[in-house]
């Protein structure tokens, strides 16, 4: 979509701080970390949320988190945690309409959700 801020990340229209990209999925630092570690990992294809996933994107979600498993590891966070989070919908706290993943990791967060 030409108006959807993570598509223009993915096309390389907007610079960004990339940790890993292959042909399906990109991952870049968050430009207001939350955390040591915060990276956002998208899939290159425009997908609105997590209700517009389908069997038909099972492979690439798999791959998806089998990557921010492996981005872990590289980044140092694997052993001691990490938190992975989505958001989908407004009240769910989605404030880009293109499915994305934070990674977070690198200090003890807060346990407390919501």
């Amino acid at each position: 979509m030409s108006d959807c801020i993570f598509c223009q990340i993915a096309l390389g229209k907007i610079p960004s701080e990339i940790a890993y990209e292959d042909d399906q999925i990109i991952a870049f630092k968050d430009i207001q970390p939350l955390a040591p570690v915060h990276l956002v990992i998208i899939p290159k294809i425009h997908l609105r949320s997590l209700n517009d996933v389908t069997s038909d994107n099972k492979g690439l979600i798999g791959h998806l988190f089998s990557i921010i498993r492996r981005l872990a590891e590289e980044f140092g966070v694997a052993e001691s945690g990490y938190r992975v989070v989505t958001n989908t919908g407004t009240d769910g706290g989605q404030v880009i309409g293109h499915l994305h993943f934070h990674l977070l990791g690198g200090k003890a967060l807060n346990a407390n959700i919501g």
